[in-house]
């Protein structure tokens, strides 16, 4: 018998395929893709729906989802460009601490200001690397490439214990990964993974007290009274979060809105049982082929050594994985089931 879980995503799932890269792209529920059509359509009509609405519902479940109150998520459209804020309010000549082959987007912005002193260790070391002096520690909570999670906890804690912040992207965890937000000074993610939205809508979490960030790209939006700034300059800066809006593709959050409902509906922890149990299926049916993933417990996406090269077969036979750096990357959420990994397992097997 169905689960009421099971119930829930039956209905809104229905892939063509077997999908198995949600650390590229996740796949949107029918809810989201009805919720864009309407959009589109009323928009071509010449009656818009609220989409400035959907943009708040989206930040008001996106905050639930991590623990924070509204005020405190700014909605955008970017990691990279949320990275580039916290970069831009960094004094120079500040040490940020980062992991070795992070992703880009949490990384760039930093070194492309060239005052800035940009330290680089493997991921297992970051907690006992941050010393006196360090300004930011900024780390991906799981890794792209190959599903490893940092050490958050033990990050956290040295970096207070040196005066350092925090930045976190959540990117490949929010979604599946119970998150705390508040434990950290700065916390950024896409929504268009594991949260199932359309491409176009990223958050940032950011402190009570705004965490010193100067709101440099800061538009209309970014007013605490939005349609009384949208001509000349911005008289008064929204006292929350929110000045650090990005203009929002407001289509997109139309579909987040749904998106985010629907993760929440689930509930993380269930979503988080689901993906893992599947992961663990995967990692003993490499084991009885005799092949070892990269090590990552605890993470929905497994990456195995020296199998990318058969991406492109496993495409073709309708099985959509990843290749990274010559690792096959596959990436287990809640639209999947045991009959996913098993038929993955027998062509590789093949």
């Amino acid at each position: 018998m169905e689960t009421s879980f099971e119930t829930l995503v039956s209905t809104e799932f229905a892939p063509k395929t077997t999908y198995l890269n949600t650390a590229s792209t996740g796949l949107p529920p029918a809810r989201t893709v009805d919720a864009l059509r309407v959009a589109v359509e009323s928009a071509a009509a010449g009656r818009p729906t609220d989409m400035f609405a959907d943009v708040e519902a989206a930040r008001s479940a996106f905050a639930r989802l991590t623990g924070v109150p509204d005020r405190r998520v700014a909605a955008g459209a970017s990691v990279a460009v949320y990275t580039g804020l916290i970069a831009a309010s960094l004094p120079e000549g500040a040490e940020v601490l980062t992991a070795e082959a992070d992703f880009t987007s949490v990384l760039n912005p930093f070194h492309v200001r060239r005052d800035l002193k940009v330290r680089t260790v493997p991921l297992e070391r970051i907690a006992e690397s941050v010393r006196p002096g360090t300004a930011l520690v900024a780390v991906s909570a799981v890794q792209s490439a190959d599903g490893r999670i940092a050490d958050l906890d033990a990050i956290r804690e040295a970096a207070r214990s040196h005066g350092a912040r925090t930045y976190v992207d959540a990117s490949q965890a929010a979604g599946w990964l119970p998150l705390d937000a508040d434990a950290y000074d700065f916390v950024s993610a896409v929504a268009f993974k594991w949260l199932l939205c359309p491409r176009g809508v990223a958050f940032l979490v950011v402190p009570e007290d705004l965490g010193g960030l100067t709101p440099v790209f800061a538009g209309w939006v970014a007013g605490e009274k939005p349609w009384d700034s949208c001509y000349g300059p911005v008289e008064e800066l929204a006292h929350s979060a929110r000045r650090f809006d990005e203009s929002p593709a407001l289509f997109s959050y139309a579909g987040a809105r749904r998106s985010l409902e629907l993760v929440e509906e689930l509930g993380v922890r269930h979503i988080q049982e689901h993906d893992l149990a599947l992961a663990g299926r995967f990692v003993a049916g490499l084991a009885r082929l005799g092949h070892e993933p990269v090590p990552a417990p605890g993470s929905p996406i497994v990456s195995v050594p020296g199998l990318g090269r058969r991406q492109p077969e496993l495409s073709r036979a309708g099985i959509e994985v990843s290749d990274r750096a010559g690792n096959l990357r596959a990436a287990f959420h809640l639209y999947n089931t045991p009959a996913d990994v098993d038929r993955l397992l027998d062509v590789l097997e093949g």
